[in-house]
């Protein structure tokens, strides 16, 4: 999927500024955060960066991590002051996705990093777990009850191990790459990079 130029400068979808709640704020302090934000234009949901803490207001409903670079990433979200409100919407149950990096910032750990982020998804995943000739790739599998979707991955991760409180939604070749814990979603691939809205549906249904 090929985003829009008008993306680089867009902070936030129209309506967004006077909404009073429904809003899905898209942590953007580094990567594929503009493409998550054309999902969500298409499908008519209201969204805006979240760049600094003073963005993370009270009409945002939901939150998406975007991949990236995990550890540039983390330190951002702490330098930015926006870890701290992220991780209260998190721990009240209130929904989020993670794509990519995002997966790595949510989960319980990492079995080849010492950093631990949000640690709310029950599992441990591998940072950049198809190293670098397998870095990129497609596939096609099913998310669920979503069948068929289409799969980009970019130097993913996978799951190593998933704990009881999350379900797995995707494996590829034997590897866990999609999971949902309440009202987590967290996916090794990027659905952002696709034509396919439906799990930006899922989470929107949340």
């Amino acid at each position: 999927m090929v985003v829009a130029v008008e993306y680089i400068s867009k902070e936030e979808s129209d309506g967004a500024e006077s909404a009073a709640h429904g809003v899905t704020g898209i942590l953007a302090v580094q990567g594929a955060f503009a493409e998550h934000a054309s999902m969500l234009d298409k499908l008519g949901a209201p969204w805006k960066l979240l760049r600094a803490a003073e963005d993370f207001d009270e009409s945002i409903d939901r939150v998406i991590l975007p991949g990236g670079e995990s550890t540039t990433q983390g330190k951002l979200l702490r330098s930015t002051g926006l870890f701290e409100p992220i991780a209260a919407h998190i721990a009240a149950g209130k929904p989020v996705f993670g794509t990519c990096a995002g997966m790595i910032l949510l989960a319980r750990k990492l079995d080849n990093d010492d950093n631990v982020y949000f640690g709310a998804l029950d599992a441990v995943v591998r940072r950049n777990a198809y190293g670098r000739q397998l870095g990129s790739f497609a596939a096609t599998a099913d998310f669920g009850e979503v069948k068929d979707f289409p799969l980009v991955f970019i130097r993913g991760p996978f799951v190593v191990s998933v704990g009881p409180k999350a379900t797995v939604e995707t494996e590829v070749n034997g590897n866990v790459v999609g999971l949902k814990q309440g009202n987590i979603i967290a996916t090794a691939f990027h659905p952002e990079l696709t034509d396919d809205t439906r799990i930006h549906e899922l989470f929107l249904a949340l």
